[in-house]
C-alpha cells in the first residue's frame, strides 16, 4: 500500500501547489494574521482535496453529479472569491500598523478554514482533475478494499505537505514586511481575487444568457 500512498500524495502535491485563489489567499493571510491562520487555510483546501480524493476513488457516479452542477458550483465559489477579493482590497485602507508579533482572534482559524473549505469544494475543476488522475490509478485500487482509503489519506498528505511548506516560507518574511508594502498586497491580492471571481461568475452567467 506504500505505493498507493506515496501515488495519492503526488497527486495531491500536484493539485495544491499551482497558485490560484487558495495560494494567494494562504500568503496574504500567513503575513497579515500569522503562521497558525495560514495552516488553518491549507488545511481547509487539503481536507476539501482529501473529501473530492474519496468521491472519485470510490463514488464515480457521485463525481459525475459534481460534474453536472458544476455550473452552480462555480457560481458560488466565483460569489465566495468576490467576496473575499472585495472584503482584503478594503483591508488595505485599514491604516492600523502592521504587528507581526500580534496574535490572531480565537475565531481566525476556524473562520479561515471553513472558507477556504468551501472555496476549494466550489471548485469543479478540482473533481474534474481528480477524475482524470485518480482513473489512471484504477488498477492499483484493486488492489483491496482498503487501497482507496490510502490513497485518500496520501492525497491529504500531500497536500497538507505544500500548505505547510507555502507558510513555512512565506512566515520567514514576515518580520520583514512594511506596513506600506503589507497594505500593498492587500490591494492587489484583493483586486485579483475580485477579478477572478467576476470571471467565474460570468462564466457561469455566460450558459444562461
Amino acid at each position: 500500500m506504500s505505493g498507493i500512498f506515496l501515488q495519492g500524495g503526488l497527486i495531491g502535491l500536484a493539485i495544491a501547489a499551482p497558485v490560484g485563489p487558495i495560494g494567494l489567499l494562504c500568503i496574504r493571510r500567513t503575513l497579515r494574521e500569522g503562521k497558525l491562520v495560514g495552516i488553518a487555510t491549507g488545511m481547509g483546501a487539503a481536507t476539501a482535496d482529501g473529501m473530492y480524493g474519496i468521491i472519485a476513488a470510490t463514488g464515480l457516479a457521485i463525481s459525475g453529479l459534481l460534474v453536472s452542477h458544476g455550473d452552480w458550483m462555480r457560481l458560488g465559489g466565483g460569489l465566495l472569491i468576490l467576496y473575499l477579493g472585495v472584503t482584503t482590497f478594503l483591508r488595505g485602507f485599514d491604516s492600523q500598523p502592521h504587528d507581526p508579533a500580534k496574535a490572531p482572534s480565537a475565531q481566525a482559524p476556524l473562520r479561515a478554514y471553513a472558507t477556504t473549505f468551501l472555496l476549494t469544494v466550489s471548485n469543479p475543476a478540482t473533481i474534474i482533475a481528480f477524475i482524470g488522475m485518480i482513473s489512471g490509478l484504477s488498477k492499483g485500487l484493486e488492489q483491496g478494499p482498503g487501497a482507496a482509503y490510502w490513497l485518500v489519506f496520501g492525497v491529504f498528505s500531500g497536500s497538507a505537505l505544500w500548505w505547510f511548506i507555502l507558510v513555512g516560507m512565506t512566515s520567514l518574511i514576515r518580520g520583514l514586511i512594511s506596513d506600506h508594502f503589507m497594505r500593498l498586497i492587500d490591494f492587489l491580492s484583493g483586486l485579483i481575487l475580485s477579478v477572478w471571481g467576476l470571471s467565474l461568475i460570468w462564466q457561469s452567467a455566460k450558459l444562461w444568457l
